[in-house]
């Protein structure tokens, strides 16, 4: 049976990995985003291949932007099956102590904020049908601190905690929760850190073969197609030459 997949994010990185490889799997998309022309650019190539697309062009920061988004979903596609919590970046790799506020209210408000909004809007209808998923996007960095990680590490620590939390609070139900934790993936994550600083971030990725946002979806494809009584809770992905958050061999 195909599923209705929501996937935050989905205009770029592993969001639009997670559009076209969820498509591949049959599944009907809900994408959200807030670049409208590439919301629609993204839709016209799935609907192209066959895929049923619903778009919704909204932040995740903004809460009543969301609700009104959610709520206004046509009834064919409110009974949501997956969620997939995806919105989320890094900004600045400064010490604590000489971080931007702005850079923190930005990965705050969208890290943490946005995906209990968009869980909070969800996952009270999989409830109500005893039914659904709720993959997280984390991170490596959730696992431990690294070098000017701090606030974007303790976000990606709170997606952990929130995804251990909800799993608790739902294991009444057939409702499954996933933390999937990618460590070094080359999309514009590096781009939007260092605030287009298009060198500094081709730096990131330099000397070892760093992960694709194909990778992570072929994860979270995985897990959802996994037999009703196997829940994947938390998967690490790292590239071969990455050992953790802040150990990576280069060549």
């Amino acid at each position: 049976m195909n599923k209705i997949v929501l996937i935050t994010g989905a205009t770029s990185g592993i969001g639009m990995a997670c559009a076209r490889k969820f498509a591949a799997n049959g599944d009907k998309l809900i994408l959200t985003g807030r670049n409208a022309t590439r919301l629609s650019e993204i839709s016209a190539e799935l609907k192209a291949k066959g895929t049923e697309v619903y778009t919704l062009k909204f932040d995740v920061r903004n809460r009543e932007s969301a609700v009104e988004a959610i709520e206004g979903l046509p009834e064919a596609w409110k009974n949501i099956d997956v969620l997939v919590n995806n919105a989320g970046l890094a900004l600045g790799l400064e010490p604590e102590y000489e971080g931007s506020f702005d850079d923190w209210d930005g990965m705050i408000d969208t890290n943490i904020k946005g995906l209990l909004t968009m869980t909070r809007l969800v996952v009270p209808g999989m409830v109500q049908r005893n039914s659904g998923h709720i993959i997280n996007v984390g991170s490596v960095a959730g696992d431990a601190a690294y070098a000017g990680g701090n606030v974007y590490c303790a976000t990606k620590a709170a997606v952990k905690a929130l995804s251990d939390g909800l799993r608790i609070d739902v294991a009444n139900t057939a409702i499954r929760v996933t933390n999937l934790k990618p460590g070094l993936v080359e999309t514009n994550f590096s781009n939007v850190r260092f605030h287009g600083d298009s060198n500094r971030a081709a730096n990131v990725y330099k000397g070892i073969q760093p992960l694709t946002g194909d990778d992570i979806a072929d994860v979270a494809v995985y897990a959802s197609n996994a037999p009703a009584h196997v829940q994947i809770a938390e998967v690490l992905i790292l590239a071969t030459h990455q050992a953790s958050g802040s150990v990576i061999v280069r060549k």
